[in-house]
């Protein structure tokens, strides 16, 4: 299929709402039959390809000949920051992105993450406490599914229990979904105490992530004081937000579906197939997090691309795509989902992909086994889902037991 014929007298723009809270946007059907290419418009008007099919977008997350180094004008900057790309990998290429991307991987890896899952499951405990002892009913967003990704990875880049609150009350203000005025100042904020914990593990020894990286890498050369900053500060964004927004989707969706959750029940042993079944069913990041440029020109599902062509990723499509996945819109706890794209794919693979899975299942499987009763305390259709942000998500979600 040539270029030309996969032009568009009118290119479909982003953000596409969607409208079903279990179903990605209705377009997405109808680009995928169109190509595994699809010419569409970002927000600010930059013309990219849509790649909307499963096959190519793993092609295009893994080839080398594409670049992540997109010149996106929404990269976060920190004020304070003298060189403020150090450390943000996110846009980086190789050899330059496996740099930072290495020195995470043995605070990111299976290993470190097993440990760590006692303490995720103290505080998801607590979480659940709290909700038990206030009685219902309760706002599951608000309870649950937003202060335990705050304190997880709190948690994990060792910020003192003291300062927990206070990390949490910012991270709240930076989400996508809240379009909160205080947002730039709360990075700040996040940032300059990012700064004072690294100060710190530079006067003595601290636990945690920061504290760790900041011991082995600062006196070597091997990290700047703003290159940790701005890895702990990307940690934080990729930690909290769409965590919160999987947990209180992944439970809606369960209740909503009583065979696959009476199934669950009865085997727990599915529980980590189907935490990656909710990360397929719902691709809460879709196309936000997935766009790339073109550096070489290359062949693409038989699209001729050219260097310096945009190309965003259309998750939520390709992981609906007929040709990976059988009866792609159906949710089945039994399926086997472990090739879904919700963490990307390739060299950048979210790093911590570890973490997010141990702690949904931590959480889905606490929770339905603490409150078995657990239901909704509104009808579906007046949950107030973020149909129109750029992170999918609800915004709070009433139960009770």
């Amino acid at each position: 299929m040539s270029t030309s014929e996969q032009d568009m007298v009118a290119p479909p723009g982003f953000p596409m709402e969607r409208t079903c809270p279990f179903a990605p946007p209705d377009e997405y059907r109808r680009m995928r039959a169109a190509g595994p290419l699809v010419r569409a418009t970002l927000p600010n008007g930059v013309p990219v390809w849509a790649v909307t099919r499963h096959a190519e977008a793993r092609q295009i997350l893994s080839d080398p000949r594409i670049s992540s180094n997109t010149g996106r004008p929404e990269r976060p900057r920190g004020p304070d920051d003298d060189r403020p790309d150090e450390g943000f990998f996110v846009d980086m290429d190789p050899p330059e992105h496996g740099r930072y991307r290495r020195l995470l991987i043995s605070e990111l890896g299976a290993r470190p993450v097993a440990a760590m899952r006692p303490r995720i499951q103290r505080i998801v405990d607590a979480a659940i406490d709290a909700m038990l002892e206030a009685g219902p009913p309760a706002d599951l967003v608000e309870s649950f599914a937003r202060p335990v990704p705050a304190r997880v990875v709190c948690e994990l880049l060792g910020v003192p229990a003291g300062d927990r609150e206070f990390f949490e009350s910012r991270l709240r203000m930076l989400s996508v979904m809240s379009l909160d005025p205080r947002a730039p100042q709360a990075s700040r904020d996040l940032r300059g105490h990012l700064r004072e914990l690294i100060r710190r593990a530079e006067r003595e020894p601290q636990d945690g992530l920061i504290g760790r990286l900041a011991a082995r890498h600062l006196p070597t050369g091997e990290l700047t004081v703003d290159a940790l900053i701005n890895m702990g500060f990307l940690l934080l964004l990729a930690g909290y937000e769409s965590p919160v927004n999987m947990i209180s989707l992944g439970v809606v969706t369960l209740l909503e579906h009583p065979a696959q959750l009476a199934a669950l029940r009865a085997d727990p042993g599915l529980l980590p197939g189907a935490a990656e079944e909710l990360l397929r069913f719902h691709s809460v990041q879709d196309w936000v997090s997935f766009d790339r440029a073109a550096a070489d020109d290359l062949d693409i599902g038989g699209v001729r691309v050219r260097a310096g062509d945009r190309l965003t990723v259309l998750a939520a499509s390709a992981n609906r795509d007929e040709r990976a996945f059988e009866n792609p819109d159906a949710f089945d706890v039994r399926r086997s989902a472990h090739h879904h794209l919700a963490f990307g794919h390739g060299v950048h693979q979210c790093v911590g992909h570890n973490l997010a899975r141990a702690e949904l299942e931590i959480a889905y499987g606490t929770l339905l086994t603490r409150i078995p009763t657990l239901r909704l305390a509104a009808p579906l259709d007046a949950l107030p889902f973020a149909y129109d942000s750029g992170l999918f998500g609800l915004h709070a979600m009433p139960v009770t037991w």
